[in-house]
């Protein structure tokens, strides 16, 4: 089984073969292939690839399922004793992913 450790959108996500994840939103139309150049470390059973910071040569490779917005969330501030009230709402756009192969 291997294992990979990839940098997209700002974050480090922890991916294998067949896994769906939620990353930060990426162009595209649902069923493009995407591809991962940044990876920071690879595990293939017993042995395992660190890279300075990215394996050379390494390269994952996705499906883009679909784009969307998640819940929203409420932003409430105020200021006590001054009549300072305000909401907002927010919704965070994403993009669901399915990991196809791993590649060293």
């Amino acid at each position: 089984m291997k294992n990979a450790v990839i940098v997209t959108g700002g974050k480090q996500y922890r991916v294998s073969e067949g896994d769906v994840i939620f990353v930060e939103k990426l162009e595209g139309e649902a069923g493009t292939s995407l591809k991962f150049d940044k990876v920071l470390a690879v595990v293939d059973g017993e042995k395992a690839t660190f890279g300075k910071p990215y394996v050379e040569g390494a390269s994952v490779t996705a499906n883009l399922v679909k784009t969307g917005k998640s819940k929203k969330i409420r932003v409430y501030k105020m200021k006590p004793k001054k009549g300072y009230r305000r909401t907002q709402g927010h919704r965070q756009p994403y993009t669901k992913v399915q990991i196809e192969s791993i590649n060293v």
